[in-house]
């Protein structure tokens, strides 16, 4: 997964991470919008983890989240080709 796709989807992608860490609030994503290292910074914040786990979850997230959200996009549909 691209994360130019997720920035390009910013709205759509915060419901999506309020699902996955329900901890984080509007105003949290508000601030790292669309920034990968402000996401894991947010999660390291308010999940108390390390910042090896932070980013663990969110490379997870966005691997489920393309594998997932993007499914029916012309673009994979190409690359599968």
């Amino acid at each position: 997964m691209n994360w130019d796709r997720i920035e390009g989807n910013w709205k759509q992608a915060k419901g999506k991470m309020i699902e996955q860490w329900g901890k984080l609030t509007d105003d949290d994503l508000d601030v790292v919008a669309g920034r990968r290292e402000q996401l894991a910074g947010k999660i390291q914040e308010r999940y108390g983890v390390a910042k090896d786990e932070a980013e663990r979850q969110v490379a997870e997230w966005e691997r489920r989240v393309g594998d997932d959200w993007f499914a029916a996009s012309p673009d994979k549909k190409q690359r599968r080709h």
